[in-house]
């Protein structure tokens, strides 16, 4: 292991396989399996989504349910094994504008065991109409790329396929 855990993000659309993909990741892990889920049943559809989600991960799993202090579940959970979180952007809509994304980044740099992290691409959408949803599919996407560039791994799920962005087998910025 290296001085810090190994961070992963997992990124995609809708029903992109994203999660899925996220528990394989988890799985080549040999230590204990932490699910940190950030989303609430707020209503009978939410609540067959998450159903859903635990039936298909199985036995094994540890589930610590935290929809804001996201930081605060990684610092908890440090040390006891790998940890799915899924998702942030479910952690950022729940926070409503006061994600406190420069406290995530520093508690995922202090990490000693892997994160597997998992988000939407929501940029690659229509605009929004309003400029609330404006700003936060730009907030989301400045979020996203900043877990990114810290991260060891980036992955894209499509149409569930496994897309490897990070890292890359050939660097951008090599000269040809």
């Amino acid at each position: 292991m290296t001085d810090r855990g190994y961070i992963t993000l997992v990124t995609g659309g809708a029903r992109s396989g994203k999660s899925a993909l996220a528990e394989r990741l988890v799985a080549r892990h040999a230590m204990p399996r932490i699910y940190i889920a950030t989303a609430e049943a707020r209503d009978g559809e939410m609540g067959e989504r998450i159903q859903q989600h635990q039936n298909s991960r199985g036995e094994g799993w540890i589930t610590v349910e935290e929809p804001l202090d996201l930081a605060g579940a990684l610092i908890r959970t440090e040390g006891q094994g790998v940890r799915l979180v899924d998702c942030l952007t479910l952690w950022m809509s729940n926070c409503m504008g006061s994600a406190d994304i420069g406290a995530l980044l520093v508690t995922l740099r202090q990490q000693s065991c892997p994160v597997v992290l998992v988000t939407n691409e929501l940029g690659q959408g229509i605009v929004p109409d309003n400029a609330l949803a404006r700003r936060f599919r730009d907030d989301h996407g400045r979020m996203n790329q900043a877990v990114g560039d810290l991260a060891d791994e980036v992955w894209m799920a499509v149409s569930g396929q496994p897309l490897r962005l990070k890292p890359a087998r050939e660097a951008i910025d090599e000269r040809l």
